[in-house]
C-alpha cells in the first residue's frame, strides 16, 4: 500500500479553503492508496473555543461529504483531522478516514488532550481504539498527544494493527516526539506509524514539521523537513515480517506483572 503525508502550514478558519487545497493535492497525487492530513486540518488547531464550537461538523457533514466525493473521484482513501460535533452536543479533535469508495471507515476522538489549549476546546474521546481493514491492511488511529502514551499504541498493535495513522499539530520545542518517539513506537510495536504534521506557524505556536513514515524497524522511510510538502512511501509486508526477528518485545509481555500500572 503506497501513503502520502500532507505536510503543511495551518489555514485557520478556512474551511472552503482547506478543502481547496486538499482537493488540489490529492489531484496531483499519483498512485496513492491513502492520503493522511494533520490534525484539525479543516479548520486549523489554535483558533479558539468560540471558533471550533462555530466551525464544528458532524462526522457526516457538509465537509465529510465532499472529502467522500473527492476521494471517489481520485480513487484514494483520506485521513483528515477536524472538529467533530458529537450527538451528545460535546466538540471532539476528531480524525476521520474515507475509503476510496466515499465510506467512512472509522471516526476518532482524540483521547488525551494536551494542555490548556486542548482542554479548552475539546472533550476527551471515549475508550475506543477501533482497529479497521483498508486495502488488506490493518489500521489504528490516533491524534498528535495520544502517540506519546505507549499504552496507546500497544493496545492498537496487540488488536492488530499494521499501521498507525496520526495526524498531528506538534510544535516546537518538541521536536525529538517527531525524531524520536515515532520510530520508537514503530520500533515496539513491529507495525508502521505515519505521523503528518504541520509547518510554519499559527499565532504563537511554531510547528516543528519533519512528518514521518516510520517502518517497522524504527526507521525512517520517508521523512519531510520544515518546510510545506508532500512525502510518500509504500508499505510491505515483508518488513512486517523481518521486524519480528530479533525484536520479541510482543512475544515476551509479561501482562501480570503490570497489571498495576493501570491503576491510580
Amino acid at each position: 500500500m503506497r501513503i502520502a503525508l500532507y505536510q503543511c502550514p495551518p489555514l485557520p478558519l478556512d474551511v472552503a479553503g482547506n478543502l481547496q487545497r486538499l482537493s488540489e493535492i490529492a489531484l496531483q497525487s499519483e498512485d496513492v492508496d491513502l492520503l493522511v492530513l494533520p490534525e484539525m486540518f479543516l479548520t486549523g488547531y489554535n483558533i479558539g473555543a468560540r471558533a471550533v464550537e462555530s466551525l464544528a461538523q458532524t462526522h457526516d457533514g457538509d465537509a465529510a461529504k465532499q472529502i467522500a466525493e473527492l476521494a471517489k473521484a481520485t480513487n484514494m482513501a483520506i485521513a483528515y483531522g477536524y472538529p467533530e460535533r458529537g450527538d451528545d452536543g460535546k466538540i471532539y479533535n476528531s480524525v476521520q478516514l474515507i475509503d476510496a469508495h466515499g465510506k467512512s471507515l472509522c471516526n476518532y476522538r482524540k483521547t488525551h488532550l494536551f494542555g490548556d489549549l486542548d482542554h479548552s476546546m475539546f472533550s476527551k474521546g471515549p475508550n475506543a481504539f477501533p482497529v479497521f481493514e483498508l486495502n488488506g491492511w490493518k489500521l489504528g488511529l490516533l491524534i498528535c498527544y495520544d502517540l506519546e502514551f505507549p499504552e496507546n499504541t500497544r493496545r492498537l498493535a496487540l488488536a492488530g494493527a499494521e499501521l498507525i495513522v496520526v495526524p498531528t499539530a506538534n510544535m516546537a520545542p518538541y521536536d525529538f516526539i517527531a525524531d524520536v518517539t515515532v520510530r520508537c513506537r514503530a520500533f515496539e510495536n513491529q507495525c508502521y506509524v505515519a505521523y503528518a504534521n504541520y509547518c510554519g506557524h499559527e499565532g504563537s505556536i511554531h510547528y516543528c514539521g519533519q512528518s514521518s513514515i516510520a517502518a517497522p524497524n524504527g526507521l525512517q522511510i520517508a521523512l519531510a523537513g520544515h518546510d510545506e510538502t508532500l512525502i510518500s512511501a509504500t508499505l510491505e509486508r515483508q518488513q512486517l515480517l523481518d521486524a519480528k526477528t530479533g525484536n520479541f518485545y510482543l512475544a515476551d509481555r509479561r501482562p501480570e506483572l503490570y497489571n498495576e500500572l493501570s491503576k491510580r
